[in-house]
């Protein structure tokens, strides 16, 4: 008898068990500022989720279309819930290169809760040189090199990086006038870019900047030492010669730049594919079918780069990955406070 009993208080232990609530999962919030950054947010927090814990990818308001750098800061900073199960995750712009030289960029910088792209936003990751050629390929099925995209955003980042310093100089003295970002975006925009002679349009750039230097060490010639100096500063944010444009305002080093390459590179791809359909159909109606059937696969190239992810291997990418993890470890307590 008592082993009946215990066989069935044993069974219904098990089945206590079975019927009770699972280990809830903590709930994390990421506020993001725009549409176009859910899906860069969640690529990279995906990669930390378990049976522990989830998180949310939101924008910063539930009760307007109110959207932004600033609204994901004004709904952040003072609640309680930030860092417990909330997060901001935001695109540094300069305020990574300020270093706490403006109130936001304090507030950025300290907050182990807020979380910045380093580079100057999502498009830095998109744009990223070793992942352009993948781009290529994907929106247009063919896998010839045309142009050696890293060298060429190498070169162009080399001839911009001094300007760049002088851009930056200003914004951290608070001065957004005297050298403003789209005097700066003007100076290093490509013009004519052509596959034949890829370097010459580097070369026209150059022209621009060296003027416009010339000009800034002219008028301001007690600055000289201190933007050198800011340089040499710099260099441990990740900024060099060889990685400036990762840093430069996102929409113009994708409009501006990236898509003036990518555009006539992938209409040449395209050519050169039709064109072998062409010459390997046996009749027409191969030739058309085959034609068509291409056509229909192809992806526009804008589009591919917005939804480009080869960046996972850049060290801004690495150094998100660090502080995302750093943020759970330090709050690894809370993996359980939140229901699912």
């Amino acid at each position: 008898m008592s082993t009946l009993r215990h066989n069935l208080t044993s069974a219904y232990l098990d089945a206590a068990r079975r019927l009770a609530p699972k280990k809830r999962r903590r709930r994390i919030v990421a506020y993001v500022e725009s549409y176009d950054d859910v899906a860069f947010w969640r690529t990279l927090l995906a990669e930390f989720e378990d049976d522990t814990r989830y998180f949310q990818v939101m924008l910063p308001s539930s009760t307007s279309l109110a959207k932004g750098k600033k609204m994901v800061l004004m709904n952040t900073l003072n609640t309680e819930e930030l860092g417990h199960s909330l997060i901001a995750c935001v695109d540094s712009d300069y305020d990574f290169l300020l270093q706490g030289a403006t109130r936001t960029s304090r507030k950025i910088n300290n907050s182990p809760y807020i979380f910045q792209t380093y580079g100057y936003a999502i498009e830095s990751f998109q744009c990223y040189a070793e992942s352009l050629h993948e781009v290529c390929v994907q929106a247009t099925l063919n896998d010839r090199i045309i142009v050696d995209l890293p060298a060429f955003l190498r070169r162009y980042s080399q001839i911009a990086y001094p300007l760049f310093l002088w851009n930056v100089w200003f914004y951290r003295q608070r001065d957004t006038d005297t050298f403003p970002m789209y005097d700066f975006n003007a100076c290093v925009r490509l013009e004519d870019f052509s596959l034949k002679h890829p370097n010459q349009c580097l070369e026209q750039m150059k022209e621009t900047v060296d003027a416009k230097l010339a000009e800034l060490r002219e008028l301001y010639p007690e600055y000289i030492p201190k933007v050198k100096a800011l340089g040499e500063k710099l260099t441990a944010l990740g900024l060099t010669p060889d990685t400036t444009y990762l840093y430069i305002q996102g929409h113009h080093l994708m409009d501006g730049v990236v898509l003036r390459l990518l555009n006539p590179i992938c209409t040449q791809l395209r050519r050169e594919r039709e064109q072998e359909i062409k010459r390997l159909a046996e009749h027409s109606a191969q030739f058309h079918n085959e034609l068509t059937g291409y056509e229909n696969s192809q992806v526009a190239v804008q589009l591919m780069l917005k939804k480009n992810s080869n960046y996972k291997d850049l060290y801004l990418y690495q150094w998100l990955r660090e502080d995302i993890q750093r943020f759970l470890d330090e709050t690894k307590e809370d993996d359980t406070s939140s229901p699912k």
